[in-house]
């Protein structure tokens, strides 16, 4: 493992003589979440003196929480901007960090680093089949906002205390969280299904609307580590619900012939970086 030479751990307030360090950024939410072995982007910006170093490029994220480790899938991209003067330099990367908490990014103090992968690893993965659900807030940023941090913390812990409560009565099983979402599987569609709509009713008492996607697909697992296109199938599904929406995959509806839950056409779509056009559905009430 090879760590790049700018991305020494260091605190958005470190400081070296000529040089301001500023923050890595992680991209979260529901749409590229920190799911372990899942593709997300980051974002490096440094000032040196008038000069501000740019980096970004894809990122695979491997665990979650404190124990989670970032890498480059690809050799970053790197931009140089000379701003001519200090002040100039310091408004530049101020905006530019701004730019980044407005898309949903997180400060990442931890190294990015490039992964050398050994030519065995796919022998060390098993091979799972479940009903992947990804739920998450809509407009949750604006509701922040309004609420000011003490408030949405407080609404953030009954929020998930209600999702968590969905997933155990449906024996769903959480992933990881992803800034204002969750992902979870299913042994069986339409218990997946069930619990998104519950969610999206019991959340509704706290002033929230969610979003949800389920898709249906063989993901593999090694350790505690997940990895699928599966997931990032999902993870485009939630990406198509309007507010208060459930969609699943034509891969789910097919499984549910007999559940008696009543689906609606919501046409073919392309899912960003996926193959091929698919068919989603909206569930009926």
């Amino acid at each position: 493992m090879r760590i790049l030479e700018s991305d020494h751990q260091l605190g958005p307030k470190s400081f070296l003589i000529g040089r301001t360090f500023m923050p890595k950024f992680l991209r979260i939410g529901i749409h590229q979440a920190n799911v372990s072995g899942y593709t997300s982007k980051a974002w490096c910006v440094r000032r040196v003196g008038s000069t501000v170093f740019l980096k970004w490029g894809a990122v695979e994220v491997h665990g979650a929480g404190d124990g989670r480790k970032v890498y480059w899938t690809l050799p970053p991209r790197v931009k140089t901007i000379r701003c001519g003067t200090a002040q100039r330099a310091k408004d530049y990367a101020k905006a530019a960090i701004a730019r980044r908490r407005n898309h949903r990014y997180e400060p990442l103090v931890g190294n990015i680093a490039i992964r050398r992968r050994t030519a065995d690893r796919g022998a060390e993965l098993d091979r799972a089949l479940a009903t992947i659900l990804f739920v998450d807030i809509v407009r949750s940023t604006e509701k922040a906002a309004r609420l000011g941090d003490s408030r949405w913390t407080q609404v953030m812990n009954h929020y998930y205390a209600a999702v968590r409560r969905e997933l155990k009565t449906l024996r769903g099983k959480e992933v990881v969280t992803t800034g204002d979402g969750l992902l979870a599987t299913f042994g069986a569609p339409a218990a997946g299904v069930r619990c998104a709509t519950a969610i999206r009713e019991a959340v509704r008492t706290l002033g929230l609307e969610i979003r949800a996607g389920l898709h249906a697909g063989e993901y593999k697992v090694s350790g505690a580590e997940v990895f699928g296109l599966a997931f990032h199938i999902g993870a485009r599904v939630a990406s198509k619900a309007r507010a208060g929406e459930v969609l699943v995959s034509s891969a789910v509806k097919d499984l549910m012939s007999q559940s008696g839950i009543r689906f609606r056409d919501r046409g073919l779509h392309q899912l960003k970086g996926v193959p091929e056009r698919w068919r989603l559905y909206r569930v009926e009430h």
